[in-house]
């Protein structure tokens, strides 16, 4: 089994907004759900802990996820969860939320939170060594939208608590960018923030930005950049994904770009809430992989970022963390190597943290 590194998931979210243990199985969890109709992703879930270790999911990055905007109700359909908020502060109170519940599994021996090189190093020995289902999961926490980010000089206080990645938005408008299903420009205090960002070392995920904020961060920004769990415009031509243009700045940068699984980033065409996932297989993930792969003309930028959330909205021969072993297979049949696989799976991960993660 090799091991993987998950560039992007929610566990903390799905703990906290939905009232998950993710200590359990996912079967567990979803008999817990079976005849809820709170949302459509109920009796769904694909991820938890014991599912990871299973799949040799030994390290992930693992968001705070909260938006502010006081004009947004309570949401309905596919996350009917609440990720808005009135305030800044009350998406500060709610990231901090999600923050504790990593620190309480940590306490208790469920997962590994790491900030530093040698707590990563330390922690892939380990796997490396020992037996997966015995071993806690490796977290390196990151942040979802930046509203949680009261003031850009607060970024700091977020990083001295564990935070090494944020994204300036999610979908829709945040206080730093615009977002997912918008378009627009930085502001002034955006500016302010990647400034502090570039200080105190934190790497800006690129993950969601509109295209005009997409362009004007990586020209106001001069630290690391990857883009944890986006796909390929050229495939799936919606302005969720990144163009070649986009991903050839990135790949310029030296950043990794995080394959993901959600059914209507790998569809054309795909409505949220409507559409089903058919005979979609995780092979067309591989689409995406090999996409970047050939911009780049290497293996080295390719990675994988599932942002796994329901079975509903995902392939269908995804039904837990420990399905992810059959993308080599897949891979393999493009003519990867066993290298190449290697450096997807986790390494181009490992090396680009190493990098960028304090000593």
């Amino acid at each position: 089994m090799r091991l993987i590194f998950d560039g992007h998931l929610d566990l903390a979210l799905y703990a906290v907004a939905c009232n998950r243990d993710m200590t359990e199985s996912v079967a567990q969890i979803n008999q817990r759900e079976a005849g809820m109709t709170d949302s459509s992703m109920r009796g769904h879930a694909v991820v938890s802990l014991p599912e990871m270790r299973r799949g040799g999911v030994a390290l992930c990055q693992s968001t705070l996820a909260a938006r502010a905007d006081r004009a947004v109700q309570p949401r309905t359909g596919f996350m009917r969860f609440d990720l808005d908020f009135a305030t800044q502060t009350m998406a500060y109170a709610f990231a901090h939320a999600q923050l504790a519940y990593y620190r309480v599994l940590a306490e208790q021996g469920e997962m590994v939170l790491i900030g530093t090189t040698a707590e990563l190093d330390a922690h892939w020995q380990r796997w490396q060594k020992g037996a997966g289902e015995a071993l806690p999961i490796g977290v390196i926490v990151s942040m979802e939208c930046a509203d949680p980010i009261v003031e850009p000089a607060q970024a700091e206080a977020w990083y001295e608590d564990g935070v090494r990645s944020v994204s300036l938005a999610h979908f829709g408008v945040a206080h730093y960018a615009y977002g997912t299903g918008t378009s627009g420009p930085l502001n002034q205090r955006t500016r302010e923030l990647l400034r502090e960002f570039e200080r105190i070392g934190m790497i800006l995920d690129l993950t969601h930005t509109s295209d005009p904020s997409f362009f004007e961060a990586l020209d106001h920004f001069g630290g690391p950049v990857l883009a944890s769990h986006t796909n390929c415009r050229a495939l799936v031509p919606h302005e969720r994904q990144f163009s070649d243009e986009q991903l050839k700045l990135l790949l310029q940068r030296g950043a990794v770009i995080g394959a993901a699984l959600d059914a209507w980033m790998l569809v054309p065409g795909w409505v949220i809430d409507e559409s089903e996932p058919g005979d979609l297989k995780m092979e067309t993930l591989v689409d995406h992989i090999d996409h970047v792969c050939q911009l780049a003309g290497n293996t080295l930028h390719a990675a994988i970022g599932t942002d796994t959330g329901g079975s509903n909205h995902m392939p269908v021969d995804f039904r837990s963390s420990a399905d992810l072993q059959s993308l080599a297979a897949s891979l393999e049949k493009r003519g990867y190597s066993d290298a190449d696989i290697d450096n997807i799976f986790h390494l181009n991960w490992l090396r680009f943290f190493r990098r960028w993660l304090p000593a």
